[in-house]
């Protein structure tokens, strides 16, 4: 109590216009450092010239500064790499410049002015519309247009009222209106002005509560805020450059599984190995285990992953949480896998507290996620509970397996009916890889240019996100010329901005290297937003581009690859992630000296 006190009273000093906003012990080292400042983001560095502070938030796409690095005098937005000098807040190589805020250290605390920054409400001047105003699609009385939607392609049928009623519209789940979003400035809008004005739905908070799991993906407000900062230390460039030979020795396992699977002949379900390499690369990265489901021929594992996601979604976005009053056989089996998850992993964590316990030095030099969770203190100085540790244990494990196998088997569907990029990734892999499995080193997957142009291309036209994590206003607000009551969920749909041809010539077409070259006609990379925006983005998109990369370049350099039956056999299947439902292929081995 009295530490309270002391502070109130070196804040009560603060010259007027300034707020408090950490301690300067908690500022150790150059930083990025990100803080709250009356609710607007600050980031803080520290210079040659003293503690500096600019505008929490990248002035393209939103993100958070705070996530970014250091480099030789630039601060580097993790986004898209746009680069901030530290004197002037300048941006190299283009125009616009990060706004600086006084900030001033009294008393062992740091106080920031930050009347320069505007708080990253977007509102839209002039008369307004009511929510009740806003054209959509009839409902019916009771139930609105709740019998229209079925969750598996939820998607599908909001991009068609989107192509409807336009990029705005709203519809019923009962009696709750929702809106929806399909134009990428206003998408940019709602996702770049969390968490101050929109935060997620609700009823993904409380599944977080229910399975009392707490993580990073269900939390809001100060708990969001400093699990994220462990997120983006954990999955941050360097991070990821160090897991590398981790990666690698994954994808050797992987090609060797595939090759088991060619010999034998016959269809398999490509999309199935895809989610025992996630699920391998994420456990090593996220929990330092070597789980080898490439290994096994029962992934428990992932099987108890599916059923807690299938469950995350049917929740998600369910009318009545009849599950506080009635236990279907899914839920029932949700709960087992819960047990099993939390068994597992908790055997993991108490490992890595006897491990820091016999040596306190390696909790100062924590490598996974997990050992940042266990080495760090929340905002009261206690360790994080088991629960919060394990809830964000599990939100990598879901998060991290299903997305970019998705990914992948997308791209490859994709493929199978693209004979030219086929052969141009081809040949890029057989002069990037030679005879080995991966690129040689971390600099080396740079090589794989157009690799990664399939990917974004992938990821244009069959985003496992199309419908990007629900949110809702935490306030009262304005989006375009609507007015929004505080509690209004709102839907972002990520494909329709990626489909029209004001942001993308041909949009139809499978180009990659639209993503390498000048683009002849429209070419908008704003309105290509699959991992999201703002300060929410996937904190691990840079790991799941990488292995999606390695993972292609392999399998086109030593496999043929066809689809077993037609192309409209495979379905989009939502449940949080968008899988290629009913996709098979035959693998036959190519000559390991093919050049």
């Amino acid at each position: 109590m009295a530490k309270t006190t002391e502070r109130s009273e070196s804040a009560a000093f603060a010259p007027p216009g300034f707020a408090r906003v950490a301690p300067a012990e908690r500022l150790r080292g150059a930083g990025p450092h990100g803080v709250s400042a009356d609710g607007t983001d600050v980031v803080l560095v520290r210079t040659s010239a003293g503690l500096r502070a600019f505008e929490g938030r990248c002035p393209h796409q939103g993100a958070l500064l705070a996530e970014g690095e250091l480099d030789n005098g630039y601060l580097i937005c993790s986004n898209h790499g746009w680069r901030f000098n530290l004197e002037t807040g300048r941006r190299a190589g283009g125009p616009g410049r990060l706004a600086s805020c006084p900030v001033i250290e009294r008393d062992g605390e740091v106080f920031v002015d930050v009347t320069s920054v505007s708080d990253g409400t977007l509102r839209t001047a002039g008369s307004t519309r009511s929510l009740s105003e806003v054209p959509g699609p009839p409902g019916i009385p009771l139930l609105g247009n709740l019998h229209q939607i079925r969750l598996t392609s939820m998607h599908r049928t909001l991009e068609g009222w989107a192509a409807m009623y336009g990029p705005l519209y709203s519809f019923r789940m009962g009696p709750k209106r929702m809106v929806v979003v399909s134009d990428a400035e206003l998408a940019h809008q709602v996702l770049r002005a969390r968490p101050s004005t929109y935060r997620r739905l609700a009823r993904i908070e409380e599944f977080g509560s229910d399975i009392g799991l707490p993580g990073v993906f269900s939390a809001e407000g100060a708990a969001w805020q400093q699990q994220r900062r462990l997120w983006t230390d954990a999955l941050g460039s360097g991070r990821v450059r160090n897991s590398y030979p981790i990666l690698k020795t994954v994808v050797d396992r992987l090609r060797e599984r595939l090759n088991d699977a060619a010999q034998r002949g016959g269809p398999i379900d490509i999309v199935s190995e895809f989610k025992r390499f996630t699920a391998d690369t994420t456990t090593f990265l996220a929990l330092g285990y070597d789980l080898n489901s490439l290994g096994e021929t029962d992934d428990i594992v992932q099987r108890h992953l599916d059923t807690i996601f299938r469950v995350i979604t049917r929740r998600s976005l369910a009318l009545i949480p009849t599950w506080r009053f009635i236990r279907l056989p899914s839920d029932r089996e949700c709960e087992r896998a819960l047990v099993y998850m939390r068994k597992w992993v908790a055997e993991l964590v108490t490992d890595t507290r006897a491990r820091f316990a016999a040596d306190p030095a390696s909790a100062e030099r924590p490598v996974t996620l997990l050992e940042s969770f266990v080495a760090a203190r929340d905002e009261n100085g206690r360790p994080f509970s088991n629960e919060v540790i394990l809830g964000n244990m599990l939100d990598a494990l879901l998060a991290g397996e299903e997305t970019t196998a998705y990914t992948l088997g997308w791209a490859v569907h994709i493929l199978c009916d693209s004979p030219a990029p086929v052969a141009a990734l081809r040949a890029e892999a057989e002069a990037v890889l030679g005879s080995s499995t991966a690129p040689d080193d971390y600099e080396a997957v740079r090589r794989l240019a157009y690799t990664g142009a399939v990917v974004s291309e992938t990821l244009r036209l069959r985003p496992t996100g199309p419908l990007l994590v629900p949110n809702e206003t935490a306030t009262d607000t304005v989006l375009s010329n609507v007015s929004l009551p505080a509690g209004t969920p709102v839907l972002v749909l990520a494909r329709p901005p990626t489909v029209d041809r004001e942001n993308f010539a041909e949009p139809e077409a499978f180009r990659p290297e639209r993503w390498l070259t000048r683009a002849q006609g429209a070419h908008n990379p704003s309105a290509f937003m699959p991992f999201g925006t703002g300060p929410r983005v996937c904190p691990g998109r840079s790991f799941g581009l990488l292995s999606a990369k390695v993972v292609l370049a392999m399998l086109y350099r030593y496999f043929e690859v066809e689809r077993v039956g037609r192309s409209e056999q495979v379905s989009e299947h939502l449940e949080i992630a968008m899988e290629p439902a009913g996709l098979r292929v035959a693998l036959r081995p190519r000559d390991s000296s093919s050049s």
